[in-house]
């Protein structure tokens, strides 16, 4: 996926092939697509570097869709591996439609930023615009035909073969390849990188925020928990890190923030089930809103399965295992001075007021607050006071 962290790993390794003056960077690709504030960083810093920059869709059976185009397009050498594909063709679902007039602005915008990369390159500027307008996709050997890309290599070793006597134009001049025979020098992702791409992934950052909310409704109805409310808020942290990097409708974080209220109210609140029905529309419904592309060419959302999967545990959680917590939290004490409270004994010794009563199987000193009491007969503990029962007839 195309995120601020694919776009910050790109950066420092054009800084480092800066630094070590290599011959070129080949940039091995295969995307769905992603943010296109963070394709404009990465196509900058390509536009941008004194070193000449190969983008190769590979391997066989990649794709560079949706905000891949506009990386391969910027290269200066555009090269693909047999099977794979080139093209902005990802549907648009109905959590992603946005009002037609936003849509229009948000893809010419994107059909400029394209033609004037086409345009730097020297590249096919019509199908490029086509791309983006008609979502158009084409293969290895159409692109070649086409003009959209420069060659098709099988693999590195195949690429460095091809690129070597090629003449590129960088800002200080055309500047000619010399890779044949080449040391490629490996540049891997940092774990910092690493640790931003999950973030950035919207199902962990909507798992995240879901599990930041149990945590902390966990902790206040069991309060002294401690790790549910620590697990909590450090989820909750990381999941807004993550919203910070996507693209997030807050109308579908508040519609998810009240059906966690409604869930809660629905278990304080006899209200017939309907608190949990409005609960329930409320998360699914914010749960689809809740990430929103402001184009349609971006490929960025939360897997529907998460989305049903998540609600029907929030359902399940806050009905039964919160509604069974509380019950337990109100009901009578069994144990204890308060759990013999109303408790059925019978007499041992008549009580005259004073004798002894067998009640839960143990015999207790008793004494009568209701007159003589015979032995044999039922009676009902009224209150406890140092170990002795003060009983009545059981009405």
């Amino acid at each position: 996926m195309i995120n601020p962290s694919a776009s910050e790993y790109l950066h420092d390794a054009l800084a480092k092939a800066e630094e070590l003056k290599v011959e070129c960077v080949v940039i091995q690709l295969n995307t769905p697509g992603g943010l296109l504030k963070s394709t404009r960083l990465i196509v900058g810093d390509i536009l941008e570097s004194s070193v000449p920059v190969v983008v190769y869709i590979a391997p066989g059976g990649a794709q560079a869709g949706s905000a891949g185009v506009f990386i391969t397009l910027a290269a200066n050498i555009a090269a693909m591996a047999p099977g794979t594909n080139i093209g902005a063709a990802h549907p648009v679902t109905e959590q992603g439609q946005m009002d037609s007039i936003m849509n229009e602005k948000a893809t010419n915008d994107a059909a400029a930023f394209i033609r004037s990369i086409a345009e730097k390159r020297n590249r096919n500027l019509q199908w490029a615009e086509e791309a983006v307008r008609k979502s158009l996709s084409i293969t290895e050997t159409e692109a070649l035909g086409k003009h959209v890309i420069d060659l098709i290599a099988r693999n590195l070793d195949d690429l460095l073969d091809q690129l070597d006597g090629r003449q590129v134009m960088e800002g200080s001049g055309n500047v000619v390849l010399h890779t044949k025979g080449a040391r490629l020098i490996p540049f891997e992702m940092g774990w910092t990188e690493k640790t931003l791409g999950l973030l950035s992934d919207p199902n962990i950052a909507y798992i995240l925020m879901m599990l930041g909310f149990y945590g902390l409704m966990f902790e206040l109805y069991n309060p002294g928990s401690i790790l549910p409310g620590v697990v909590g808020v450090i989820s909750l942290i990381l999941a807004f890190y993550s919203f910070h990097t996507l693209p997030i409708n807050y109308a579908g974080l508040a519609l998810i923030v009240f059906g966690v209220i409604l869930f809660l109210l629905e278990i304080k609140v006899a209200s017939h089930g309907i608190l949990a029905i409005g609960g329930t529309t409320s998360l699914l419904l914010g749960s689809m809103m809740l990430v929103r592309s402001d184009s349609s060419l971006e490929f960025v959302s939360i897997s529907t399965s998460i989305i049903l999967t998540t609600v029907g545990v929030s359902v399940v959680f806050f009905l039964f295992v919160i509604g069974l917590a509380v019950k337990a939290q109100r009901a009578k004490p069994t144990t204890g001075k308060e759990g013999m409270m109303g408790e059925i004994g019978e007499v041992l010794v008549t009580l005259n007021p004073r004798g002894t009563v067998m009640v839960h199987g143990e015999t207790w000193n008793a004494e009568s607050a209701s007159g003589k009491i015979n032995k044999g007969e039922q009676v009902r503990v009224a209150r406890m006071e140092n170990l002795t029962l003060f009983v009545e007839k059981k009405g």
